[in-house]
């Protein structure tokens, strides 16, 4: 081989080579928080701040998830439970709203009023927190956070499912993108709704109801409501009412399929949660879907005309917002969310738009078909999507509400014991505070063995201030030792109903962000970092972590 090849061989390696540890040093991070979530913000701007190299990767080109699409009538019942950077958060959106060139077209004052007459008041003055806001404001609040943390953002990139991620032994070494990218990390945090990472990784997890007894809970399982929704039994639920050679209607079980209290694996019930604004200079009229189903609204309507004197506000739930918008729920699709947590992203997309189509399609009956009471249509006409909002996904909120969908088994399970009133069995080793109610919408319709329709699933129990443990957090030690997981944590779905809230995932993100970075500097599990020195940097950090003190348990 002449000197001329080896030099032009050499000379090709070595840039191959500098190419090659250039995208490698790019793609290499203490942390990788996967997951746009508020949990998946709030987790990448600690570990910057914590001076971590983070990178935060979003499937889409938002941040924030349902706190930033719709979610704005945040369920926070105790603020006073609300610390470190999430309080940070809602703290600037006070701050937001204190001047007042924000509001555009209505009196700051007068809204914070009617707020109060509908006992929703959405701020606290003294702690200088507010959390009614609009999703685009509260989107923006966030960037600003993570650009000033120095956070790494990718958009639009989702885990490949097939062979996406590598381990040696117990760690997760790199996960590669659909796009090709990977990414190398030390720690990795899994903050989507979903589980994707958690799963993907070989953890223990479940999706559904547990039986009552696998925890000895009492709240557990399969659940007909015989005291709750009984207003449905007179109800007919036959297409051709009265014939029931007709057929059921749609998502409507034709016999009891479990004993009360007995395990399956069905999810409660997603939707949209809507912006809307009758605000005529802002306003978008709704359209009717081009799937546009009637009979999926067809209890609906006979429940209506069975209680004429029925509000729209009995129907939906429309929570006043800044500037004439609304945060807009209860437009659940029983049945038609239980196979979303398992899916692939292309079956995803399809339960996606189905839910679209419904939550637009129930909204456009309500102002136009003439079963309903004038007064409803009348009041629904009043109503449309906000130009201002969402305006890169048709002024239509970009996140699904996904209320439920894989939750993890790890070292410690939060159970119904851990949140209730009674009989309390505190969670020990606590990095967060759940405060709000014992919350699972109705998962299902059913025919009882009367014949009567009756809604199966839910539970809506108010609870005291509780602790949940950072093992919640945390995988089992054999199966993934640098994984924290604050979003899909360890719990039943007993105690995930109440633990579910944005600002409890806040909470919980900012804590594991600082188990990762202590898990870093020490060069160890994340099971084995020394609790009591998480505990004591969290209180550091302004978090609150057991209710009525601060101090470590």
């Amino acid at each position: 081989m002449t000197k001329i090849v080896k030099t032009f061989i050499f000379f090709w390696i070595t840039l191959f080579g500098f190419n090659m540890c250039a995208t490698n040093k790019e793609n290499v991070f203490d942390i990788c928080v996967y997951g746009e979530s508020a949990s998946g913000v709030m987790a990448a701007i600690q570990a910057a701040r914590l001076g971590k190299n983070v990178v935060l990767i979003s499937k889409n080109q938002h941040v924030g998830g349902l706190a930033t699409s719709g979610l704005t009538a945040t369920d926070m019942n105790r603020n006073d439970m609300v610390g470190g950077i999430a309080r940070e958060f809602y703290q600037r959106i006070y701050a937001y709203y204190q001047d007042p060139t924000a509001w555009r077209n209505q009196d700051r004052d007068e809204f914070f009023i009617q707020s109060i007459r509908r006992t929703y008041r959405g701020k606290n003055n003294d702690r200088q927190m507010q959390w009614v806001y609009e999703s685009r404001i509260a989107e923006k609040i966030m960037l600003d956070m993570l650009e000033e943390a120095g956070v790494k953002l990718w958009f639009n990139e989702r885990l490949q499912f097939e062979d996406g991620i590598k381990k040696r032994g117990t760690r997760i070494t790199a996960i590669s993108m659909e796009s090709g990218k990977t990414v190398n990390a030390k720690v990795f945090i899994d903050a989507t709704y979903e589980g994707d990472l958690m799963a993907k990784a070989g953890v223990s997890y479940t999706v559904g109801r547990e039986s009552n007894d696998t925890y000895n809970e009492t709240l557990n399982g399969y659940r007909i409501n015989y005291e709750n929704g009984t207003d449905l039994s007179a109800i007919d639920p036959y297409i051709v009412e009265g014939d029931k050679s007709s057929g059921l209607l749609p998502y409507i079980d034709s016999e009891i399929p479990l004993g009360q209290g007995e395990a399956d694996h069905r999810v409660q019930a997603y939707c949209y949660r809507m912006t809307l604004t009758d605000d005529p200079d802002n306003r978008i009229k709704i359209q009717k879907p081009d799937n546009y189903n009637p009979l999926w609204y067809e209890v609906l309507v006979r429940r209506i005309q069975q209680n004429p004197k029925l509000t729209l506000q009995d129907i939906i739930t429309l929570t006043p917002m800044p500037n004439r918008k609304t945060d807009t729920n209860h437009l659940d699709f029983f049945g038609a969310s239980y196979d979303y947590a398992e899916a692939n992203y292309n079956k995803r997309k399809e339960i996606e738009q189905l839910h679209k189509d419904y939550a637009l399609g129930m909204l456009w009956l309500l102002e136009h078909d003439p079963r309903i009471p004038e007064h409803i249509r009348t009041e629904m006409s009043d109503w449309g999507l906000p130009k201002d909002e969402f305006e890169d996904t048709g002024n239509f909120p970009y996140h699904i509400y996904v209320r439920e969908a894989r939750r993890m088994i790890g070292e410690y399970v939060m159970v119904e014991k851990n949140v209730a009133k009674e009989n309390r069995e505190d969670a020990q080793h606590p990095v967060g505070v759940g405060s709000y109610a014992l919350d699972c919408h109705y998962v299902s319709k059913v025919i009882d063995k009367e014949g009567k329709l009756r809604y199966e699933g839910t539970i809506f129990t108010p609870v005291i201030p509780y602790t949940i443990s950072y093992y919640s957090l945390t995988p089992k030690k054999n199966e993934c030792s640098n994984l924290l997981v604050p979003v899909c944590l360890s719990a039943s779905h007993v105690a995930f109903s109440s633990i579910r809230m944005e600002p409890v995932y806040m909470v919980l993100g900012q804590s594991a962000a600082v188990a990762a970075s202590m898990a870093i500097d020490k060069n160890t599990a994340v099971q084995d970092i020394i609790y009591d020195k998480l505990a004591e940097k969290l209180l550091e950090l302004k978090q609150i972590i057991k209710p009525g003190n601060t101090k470590p348990h």
